[in-house]
């Protein structure tokens, strides 16, 4: 049997699962004068998860670090599904995939760091950042071009929606 091209796992994909540092925002950390860490998020990637809810891809957010922000953030893109802390990020995938009934091969996810690829190696669409560690860009099916925070998630959102012929009828409210 020949491999699936990205675009036919693209086509797959029924969840599309996210990383946050190094994804959903660069990677970078600020801290305030109380020491509390901020993150930044592209307003672009975020109405890309909500394009591509609408298309009826479930979506969630599965991170090493915790953070309020990320609490907020996933509450205002409407992303149920969300997981952080530890770097064990296996256990939640395995029971998120039980939560859906999904298989692996259903699933997409998007991550640059080592920690990601215990998902990375088992979903059937991995996705990296271009500044995503070599050993995560060995092993994803597709590289965005555009880096994590700067409109990677929008970029492979898009994709799913062409991959999935779900792009012209979710943009249709816009293209009046």
């Amino acid at each position: 049997m020949t491999d699936l091209t990205y675009v036919e796992r693209a086509a797959r994909v029924k969840l599309m699962i996210f990383d946050v540092d190094g994804v959903l925002t660069d990677g970078s950390l600020h801290y305030g004068a109380d020491g509390e860490a901020l993150k930044t998020f592209n307003v672009h990637d975020g109405l890309g998860i909500k394009l591509l809810q609408e298309s009826g891809v479930q979506t969630a957010i599965i991170s090493a670090r915790t953070s309020p922000q990320v609490i907020k953030r996933a509450a205002d893109l409407g992303i149920v599904h969300l997981h952080q802390g530890g770097h064990d990020k296996l256990t939640p995938f395995n029971a998120l995939l039980e939560k859906t009934g999904l298989t692996a091969e259903q699933v997409g996810f998007i991550g640059d760091d080592v920690v990601d690829l215990p998902i990375l190696t088992r979903v059937g669409f991995a996705v990296a950042v271009p500044n995503g560690r070599a050993e995560v860009l060995e092993r994803a099916h597709h590289t965005t071009v555009a880096h994590g925070g700067r409109g990677a998630v929008r970029e492979v959102c898009e994709l799913l929606l062409h991959a999935q012929n779900t792009y012209q009828r979710v943009m249709a409210q816009f293209l009046v």
